[in-house]
């Protein structure tokens, strides 16, 4: 039968209580008398190899057969379920259906009807499963694991709420309800967002006298997590008498999704002291966390790792740890892992460019891009938006520009905005505003907050006042409250001297109650990592160690012809306060700190929130000369690596 409507299909899910219906006829199947001897191994073996057709035909020869046979017992029909809930097969599904409806013994097993339900849930018939759990009219046949099928179909098919009403209904039942049902209804709480009803059925699971295996607790963990109650779900965590890889990389993955990284690296470290074993899913999502916060001595830990292991690590695991490096300003290891690789993907070559992009080395990126290509592998839209963000940050102006064109004509990519703000960046900042205007004007999309964050960046960079009011003015509707906005803005004007104009922007945040963002910064030494903020850490500035480095480094700079570019700070205030505002800028700080308490020759790595500023970039050129040290400053742009006096951007940025 090719296909079974609505109205057929609830004829032989309503069998008649009075007389049998001949299936055999109504599904017009033709019913041949031969006899089938098989015995029941044989069609065990039948369905597990999904060979259902010859199953089905063999069942209903046996259900239809006077003398009895063991292939009509309900475990014979419990394997053959299991069969078509595998191959969701709905056809062989519904005709078993039948069979068994119309069978007295069959009909009132709890097992066969919660397999029935879990099969037509399975194939996304939840009104035939729903009809199945609806006609049971003995409360006896509702077993736990029959509300729990009912459940988890609701479940399957995108109907959380639907799903903890049926268990609810169940509790009310008088149900006692296993592991299996209390998971589906924290999974359904997760969906709904549900930290409330959540709550309730903890409470379930603190009271039950019986075992709660640790689905259960995982599923807990993830509710507790994802709405934000972390307390709660370290509570839960600690308290679980065992925990296996499952509930470490759900706790991990959860904090790595809420960007709490420095908690995850932790949770890590202890997961290494208890001795847990890692799957490669626990190290692909911590090695992003080591990218957000640069912590590299953490990533150089699971790279050992990987190495020690026995299995071979996947693409996407090397992916990670190549991406890792990269952004942790290491891409010389970044390339050592690339040219390792036996099987690289195009995520793969993406991943060496934008590595090489963000540290500056244009050169390599387009040998790379080259190398690519001759190599086979079509470029897509993110390679073109990690080759154009190079040549913003390097200036290589008339180059993204071609490479922008052939994007479109050679290799068949389709612009997208991303790749707009690129070349509106490409030309902002190399002083070509009005072309970039136009690009803005003539591109076929609405232009987004990064293009025109862009266009008012460059504004700032070559003193475009005009231009840069009408980039402010639409960046204020799109973005209200990002204070970054509102602080180049306000940075436009100070440089032009326009007073009035700043006190305007700052009447402005204050009224919409916007702070500025304060510049933040940090370091790892050894296993932690150390935070400062511009204009604070008042403990470690006050110390005898820092006071004597901080001097000894002062007198050497100032002895090299340094002194503070005090223009960087846009406030109408004295020069001696400009002078000390800028000798409290975070980067400031953890390079002094890492001046105290790295050995001699060790680089220093440090990741800021915002852009580095022109005077704390020529101090950072200073230090890295009068002290021999390898400075590598990441900021939300890109790396700067200051070795001997020069940096890695050629003051291009």
């Amino acid at each position: 039968m090719a296909s079974l409507d609505v109205v057929t299909t609830q004829a032989y899910l309503t069998p008649s209580r009075s007389q049998s219906i001949n299936h055999a006829k109504f599904l017009q199947i033709p019913c041949k008398q031969s006899a089938f001897s098989k015995p029941l191994e044989f069609y065990k073996g039948v369905s597990k190899s999904t060979k259902l057709d010859e199953a089905v035909t063999l069942i209903e020869k046996s259900s239809s057969s006077s003398s009895p046979s063991n292939l009509s017992t309900p475990e014979a029909y419990t394997d053959l379920l299991h069969a078509c809930i595998s191959a969701k097969s709905l056809h062989h599904g519904i005709k078993i259906c039948s069979l068994v409806l119309n069978n007295p013994s069959l009909r009132h097993d709890p097992k066969l009807l919660s397999k029935l339900i879990t099969l037509f849930s399975v194939c996304r018939r939840l009104d035939l499963a729903r009809k199945i759990f609806d006609d049971v009219t003995d409360s006896s046949l509702l077993t736990e694991k029959v509300w729990a099928a009912m459940a988890i179909g609701y479940s399957r098919n995108g109907s959380p709420r639907d799903a903890l009403i049926v268990y609810v209904d169940m509790l009310c039942s008088f149900i006692e309800p296993g592991n299996f049902s209390i998971s589906v209804a924290l999974k359904a709480c997760v969906d709904l967002k549900d930290l409330r009803v959540g709550r309730g059925i903890h409470g379930q699971i603190v009271k039950r006298k019986g075992k709660v295996d640790q689905v259960v607790y995982n599923v807990l963990l993830k509710l507790y997590m994802e709405r934000g109650s972390f307390d709660d779900a370290r509570k839960v965590f600690d308290g679980m008498s065992e925990r296996n890889i499952v509930t470490w990389n759900s706790l991990i993955s959860v904090l790595s999704k809420k960007v709490r990284v420095h908690e995850m690296i932790n949770l890590f470290r202890k997961m290494q002291e208890e001795m847990i074993g890692f799957s490669w899913a626990t190290l692909t999502t911590i090695l992003p966390a080591c990218s957000r916060v640069a912590a590299l001595l953490t990533g150089k830990e699971i790279h050992a790792q990987i190495l020690k292991s026995k299995e071979k690590p996947d693409v996407p695991l090397l992916n990670s740890l190549m991406d890792m490096y990269g952004k942790c300003g290491e891409v010389e290891y970044s390339r050592r892992v690339f040219d390792g690789m036996l099987t690289k993907d195009l995520t793969s070559w993406n991943i060496i460019l934008n590595c090489y992009a963000i540290n500056g080395n244009i050169e390599e990126v387009i040998n790379l891009f080259e190398w690519m290509i001759e190599s086979g592998v079509a470029p897509d839209g993110i390679t073109f938006v990690a080759l154009l963000s190079g040549c913003s940050d390097t200036g290589l102006t008339e180059y993204g520009i071609s490479l922008f064109e052939r994007m479109k004509t050679e290799f068949r990519v389709s612009p997208a905005l991303e790749h707009y703000a690129c070349l509106v960046d490409i030309l902002g900042r190399a002083g070509k505003i009005e072309e970039a205007v136009k690009v803005i004007e003539t591109m076929p999309f609405k232009p987004s907050a990064s293009i025109w964050g862009s266009l008012l960046n460059s504004c700032r960079l070559h003193g475009n006042v005009s231009v840069g009011e009408i980039a402010a003015k639409e960046l204020f509707v799109l973005e209200p409250h990002n204070p970054g906005n509102y602080v180049m803005a306000s940075n436009i004007y100070a440089e032009a001297k326009m007073w009035d104009n700043v006190d305007k922007i700052r009447e402005m945040m204050k009224q919409r109650g916007i702070k500025k963002e304060a510049g933040c910064s940090w370091v790892q030494v050894k296993d932690k990592i150390q935070i400062f903020v511009a204009g604070g850490g008042y403990e470690f500035r006050n110390s005898d160690e820092y006071k004597q480095v901080w001097t000894e480094l002062q007198e050497a700079i100032e002895n090299s012809g340094y002194s503070p570019d005090t223009s960087v700070v846009l406030h109408d205030v004295d020069e001696e306060t400009k002078a000390n505002w800028v000798c409290g800028h975070s980067e400031r700080l953890a390079t002094t700190y890492s001046l105290i308490h790295t050995g001699e020759g060790v680089p220093i790595r440090i990741t800021k929130n915002l852009r580095v500023c022109a005077d704390c970039h020529s101090w950072m050129k200073i230090v890295s000369q009068v002290t021999g040290r390898v400075i590598v400053l990441r900021d939300t742009k890109r790396f700067h690596h200051f070795v001997a006096g020069i940096c890695s951007c050629k003051d291009y940025w």
